[in-house]
């Protein structure tokens, strides 16, 4: 069985520009063009938040899938669940808007629409081979891989740069 991809973050290349919140944004709009998004009410939300810590350092945070989901574990009405490929989702349809799930997320990523009363969280694209968030990042900070294969390419990078006498 094949490892699955998980959506993982290069910090040192995401330089703030927020290219993957707009990309997210116009890919869960109705239109799926961001002139159409523009437009649209309620306006699309994105899954992706790109925070600035430390003066000036972005950083990427997007829902983990977590093994033992918090989320899934204290949602009273049974809207979140987990698909065959570990993908945890909200049910919008079972969503009462009571947002346990955002109290008790470990990374702050589920969001709350005020105008439908839902929480709504990354989906990783379902109807996309690789998530909007992830082709939109122009400095390949974003990355759909498998942990093993993100360990690899980091692994051989280092090793590169240890070699050409450029690591630590």
């Amino acid at each position: 069985m094949t490892e699955p991809k998980e959506i993982l973050v290069r910090l040192d290349r995401c330089m703030g520009c927020h290219s993957c919140e707009l990309a997210c944004a116009v890919a869960h709009s109705e239109s799926r063009s961001l002139y159409g998004a523009l437009a649209e009410r309620p306006r699309p939300k994105r899954r992706v938040y790109v925070e600035s810590v430390s003066p000036a350092i972005p950083v990427p945070v997007l829902c983990r899938h977590c093994e033992e989901a918090p989320c899934m574990h204290a949602c009273i009405a049974g809207a979140i669940k987990r698909t065959e490929e570990g993908v945890v989702l909200t049910v919008s349809d079972k969503c009462i808007g009571c947002w346990t799930c955002v109290m008790v997320c470990p990374y702050g990523v589920i969001g709350r629409n005020l105008e439908e009363h839902k929480a709504y969280r990354c989906d990783r694209c379902p109807d996309r081979a690789t998530p909007a968030c992830v082709e939109a990042c122009p400095t390949k900070a974003l990355v759909y891989s498998s942990v093993a294969d993100f360990s690899r390419d980091t692994r051989r990078t280092a090793s590169e740069a240890m070699v050409g006498g450029q690591g630590g």
